[in-house]
């Protein structure tokens, strides 16, 4: 869509007449088929959280993020219960429906509600989640939250720019890639380039659709193989979306 013009021929961004600041995420739970996200509980999740983070063979798991690893159970205790008092971020236990256990978190970040923009970060995964579909799930019950329920209109994804996984994930997930901010933070010492991604609202019909169908358990064989990958659902509903938009 071009932009408008004001007065003085000048682009601008189109009007929104009817737009309002949003609400703050809800400390509510999320339920869907495999997994459960709740809001942070140092007394409820951090055991389990730091047994699932053990079962990693070494600590390369935390390279990337601003905090651990941790030396003990009660080191990861007192991360959790000052995780547990942040509003922003807003973090989440990911619970495995099959188990009862938490087994990863994710946090809701950097929230703006006069502009309806929200961030996804402090992507905590252990072993035990990592290419699962609850993982994938996780993901997707934040955007509805974001999108469905409180109507934001952009969801941010950050990391490292050296964080290849990260950035595949972004990409698997339908996040768009917007570029490389230089020297934009120091952690651990090290000085981070941040690679920024975003979804927007108008993305997002399609992007539901796409998650909606990957997580049937009919898109699973027998041996819990998948049978159409989130990326190639993503693509389609990406083209069906542009096809749309061109005929109109």
């Amino acid at each position: 869509m071009p932009p408008a013009l004001n007065a003085h021929s000048q682009p601008v961004g189109h009007d929104l007449p009817n737009w309002t600041p949003r609400q703050r995420p809800p400390r509510t739970p999320m339920q869907g088929r495999y997994c459960r996200l709740e809001p942070l509980s140092a007394a409820r999740h951090a055991a389990d959280l730091f047994d699932a983070f053990s079962q990693a063979p070494d600590a390369s798991d935390w390279t990337y993020m601003s905090v651990g690893p941790f030396a003990d159970a009660q080191a990861y205790l007192r991360f959790a219960e000052a995780a547990q008092a942040s509003d922003d971020p807003l973090h989440h236990a990911v619970i495995d429906l099959a188990t009862g256990r938490a087994i990863g978190s994710l946090a809701l970040m950097r929230v703006d509600t006069a502009s309806g923009v929200v961030e996804v970060g402090f992507v905590c995964y252990s072993r035990l989640l990592k290419r699962t579909r609850a993982a994938t799930e996780a993901q997707f019950l934040l955007m509805q939250r974001a999108f469905d329920e409180l109507g934001y209109r952009r969801y941010e994804w950050k990391c490292d720019s050296l964080n290849a996984p990260a950035r595949a994930a972004a990409a698997r997930l339908g996040f768009q890639f917007e570029g490389v901010f230089r020297q934009a933070v120091v952690y651990k010492g090290r000085s981070r380039d941040t690679a920024w991604f975003s979804i927007i609202d108008s993305e997002w019909p399609a992007l539901r659709a796409a998650y909606q169908r990957w997580l049937e358990p009919g898109n699973f064989d027998a041996g819990g193989g998948q049978v159409l990958s989130l990326s190639s659902l993503v693509e389609q509903g990406a083209s069906q979306a542009q096809e749309t938009a061109g005929a109109a």
